[in-house]
């Protein structure tokens, strides 16, 4: 199989379109609209003019979508927790979070709850492996994984406000 075909079409005043060639003829579209949402369009076959379906989804919508096409929890390639009694789970601290600017230590996250924090995403980049002197800040994302319990315990004391 090649490589796919996607190209790239700026839209002034509306966003960026996408056009996926899929190796059975297929064709796909997906408006990257400025204001965050995206409208993925599907069309026919045998006319590739004719719209098959169009969905307008919101940011949460899309980033939903893209979890269901490539979700990194199912990846051959990584450890399978569940088979272990762990789970890892995304944990988003709050513009208004207690932990902003906050050490990463004063968390007690591991010494509290068991759970391990393994990454810290925050806007385009990754931190893995995040040391005890890490500063938080609202907005960030964290990787953890521990046990159901440990996890949901996480939870709790990172979305103190």
């Amino acid at each position: 199989m090649g490589a796919p075909r996607l190209s790239r079409t700026p839209l002034p005043g509306i966003g960026v379109r996408y056009d996926l060639a899929t190796r059975d003829q297929g064709r796909v579209s997906v408006v990257a609209h400025r204001d965050g949402s995206r409208t993925l369009s599907a069309y026919h076959r045998d006319d590739p003019d004719a719209c098959a379906l169009s969905l307008r989804l919101s940011s949460g919508e899309t980033a939903a979508l893209i979890d269901a096409l490539m979700p990194t929890h199912h990846s051959p390639n990584l450890l399978s927790t569940t088979d272990l009694g762990l789970v890892a789970e995304r944990i988003e601290l709050s513009a208004t979070s207690y932990w902003n600017g906050r050490l990463l230590a004063e968390t007690r996250m591991r010494t509290d709850t068991g759970v391990s924090i393994v990454a810290v995403l925050r806007r385009a980049e990754a931190v893995p492996s995040p040391t005890p002197g890490f500063r938080l800040a609202g907005g960030d994302t964290l990787i953890v994984i521990g046990t159901r319990e440990g996890v949901d315990a996480a939870a709790a004391i990172l979305g103190r406000e």
